[in-house]
């Protein structure tokens, strides 16, 4: 690597790890809740190749699955893996996976989220490329375009709904004049695709869903030629005076029947959810960014994101915003059996200037009170999952799973804190034989 110029998303715990290690009967402090019985799976950036420090960004390294599986009480084993894109396939001598290629994106390998679904492990990217199939043991098998059926780029945040176990899909691309609504279903197979026009080549992250609607975010981070021509490799940009919006499409509805409604100036990656209000109007949780890529064009580095509620009224395109926590804060989670549903717990990662990870929050956005764990000096955090001690738990009945870095030991930790209890000590500590650098979206995937 270049050092010739600084690049916070190259050092410390954002620089890659070097070795894929398997590592089995792992070291516990603590009890391991028996109920746990599954893989904590955890997608990030992990360049295996030189990277130009000027141009780096945080959001562009190869894709590098974690996984730690749980059964009986016990952490069974610790893996890591590439996603074996083209580059990583030549790098390690090994034969491409099977499976199309995106005309534009290639042989990525990507490094956003990773999910279950339809019986698969299913590591996902947005922006062009394609999701990526892997075994239960984290090997990568192939490119997924649908038997053909798949209308260009993927998304890193399909939103299931936990009543038809249908995906919902938004997702852009630099060449599109709309972004394509899809649904997938349980099986894997597609249902629908909708294209909704949208006036820019907008780069949009996630979306939300209600028992009636999609909601789609059209913000001002746009996609800049110039930027790709300097040698940027993730050429989106803030572009002043691009009008935001909130876009309400019924779920079986047409492009013609999105309903939109002017929101301020921001961006917005993730919802933490959203549900409908009897009067027709919708509530909607945002991690809200005054600005994004304005000034750094590595990483997201334009103010501290805050927890806002955006209650919409499609009848009337009107927005109301108000703040509900003007903490540094990202990487918002609900109980995953409510999405769609009214909800009154969430939990979130801080999140401080210059990417400064931390400690994790959960809000009772009935009772208007949060609590913070810190897990100590030198300790940070990445994204909170909630997982339910039972299908039928109430909600908040259950743990909050995340991986820790440590800078005394240059290690991560998979840490399980009891929802109920937050700031308490965790529950159980799995001390990993290697640290996690920063990344993106993790997933608790039971086995059942």
């Amino acid at each position: 690597m270049s050092t010739s110029v600084e690049n916070r998303y190259v050092e410390g715990n954002f620089a890659p790890v070097t070795e894929e290690v398997e590592a089995h009967d792992l070291a516990v402090t603590g009890r391991i809740p028996t109920e746990l019985v599954g893989r904590y799976l955890r997608n990030g950036p992990n360049p295996i190749g030189p990277v130009d420090m000027r141009t780096h960004h945080w959001f562009v390294g190869t894709g590098m699955v974690h996984g730690i599986r749980l059964r009986d009480g016990r952490a069974e084993w610790y893996r890591n893996r590439y996603v074996r894109g083209d580059a990583v396939a030549e790098a390690q001598g090994r034969e491409p996976l099977p499976g199309p290629r995106h005309p534009f994106f290639g042989g990525g390998a990507p490094n956003t989220n990773v999910i279950g679904h339809a019986g698969a492990t299913w590591a996902l990217v947005e922006a062009g490329g394609l999701p990526v199939e892997m075994t239960y043991d984290l090997e990568s098998v192939r490119y997924i375009d649908f038997d053909g059926a798949w209308p260009g780029a993927f998304s890193a945040h399909p939103k299931r709904d936990p009543i038809t176990g249908e995906l919902h899909v938004v997702a852009y691309y630099w060449e599109w004049d709309h972004v394509k609504y899809v649904v997938v279903r349980p099986d894997g197979t597609i249902r629908k695709v909708v294209e909704i026009p949208v006036p820019g080549k907008i780069m949009l992250h996630d979306c939300a869903i209600t028992d009636s609607s999609v909601i789609v975010f059209d913000l001002p981070v746009t996609f800049q030629l110039d930027a790709l021509s300097e040698g940027y490799p993730f050429p989106y940009r803030w572009e002043e005076g691009y009008q935001a919006r909130v876009g309400v499409l019924p779920r079986e509805g047409r492009a013609e029947d999105v309903r939109w409604a002017d929101v301020e100036p921001c961006y917005v990656y993730h919802p933490l959810n959203a549900y409908d209000l009897p009067d027709g109007r919708i509530v909607l949780d945002v991690a809200r960014h005054p600005k994004m890529f304005s000034s750094d064009y590595n990483g997201p580095n334009e103010g501290q994101p805050t927890l806002d509620r955006w209650t919409i009224d499609p009848a009337a395109g009107k927005v109301v915003e108000e703040r509900l926590d003007d903490r540094g804060q990202e990487f918002p989670r609900v109980d995953e059996r409510l999405v769609g549903q009214p909800h009154r717990y969430g939990y979130s990662a801080a999140f401080g200037e210059g990417v400064q990870h931390g400690g994790l929050l959960k809000h009772d956005l009935e009772a208007g009170t949060s609590d913070a764990h810190s897990f100590g000096a030198g300790r940070e955090s990445g994204e909170g999952v909630f997982v339910p001690r039972s299908d039928d738990a109430s909600e908040d009945d259950g743990w909050v799973m995340s991986l820790v870095y440590d800078a005394a030991s240059d290690r991560s930790d998979l840490v399980i804190l009891d929802a109920q209890d937050f700031a308490a000590e965790p529950v159980a500590t799995v001390h990993l034989p290697q640290r996690v650098p920063f990344g993106f979206h993790g997933n608790w995937v039971p086995d059942a």
